[in-house]
């Protein structure tokens, strides 16, 4: 009886600490808690561009790894991260303006009024330009609706 009881004292302990170290449900990360498939967040600032980030400059932000191109980059985000992490938890702006949690394709993306936005793809990009300040008064409007919950659309990450 004891031996059983340790046993799932253990396990329990197991499940929660593997719990625990996930990232939160408001971010779009990956199975291995990686944000925007590896790309450096905050060269989208300082390059105006894209950058694949690597796993020798990382930071944890809710509980999400994000990947850098540079201790420099690192450096910025540590010292500010809601500066530099995308809106809507990295989820596709678009889709959060019609109540959905969807992926985003790292390289659709614009920054407005100094913030951070991705989406789908660059077809969705299109059409969420098209009209960006109704589409993020709808965002703002959905997203705490949607944030905290889980979508089906990336349970396969």
């Amino acid at each position: 009886m004891l031996k059983s009881l340790k046993l799932l004292s253990g396990a329990s302990l197991l499940a929660f600490s593997a719990f625990s170290f996930a990232a939160d449900l408001d971010v779009n990360a990956d199975k291995n808690d990686i944000m925007i498939s590896g790309y450096d967040t905050v060269a989208y600032f300082t390059d105006s561009k894209p950058k694949k980030g690597s796993g020798k400059y990382t930071a944890t932000y809710k509980n999400a790894i994000y990947q850098f191109s540079s201790a420099s980059n690192r450096d910025l985000f540590k010292s500010n991260p809601e500066k530099y992490a995308p809106q809507y938890g990295g989820f596709c702006a678009m889709g959060v303006a019609l109540e959905q949690k969807l992926d985003v394709d790292p390289k659709a993306w614009k920054i407005v009024d100094g913030k951070l936005f991705l989406n789908l793809n660059k077809t969705v990009q299109k059409k969420w330009q098209q009209d960006i300040a109704g589409n993020l008064k709808q965002s703002e409007e959905n997203w705490n609706e949607i944030r905290f919950s889980s979508s089906e659309y990336l349970a396969d990450k």
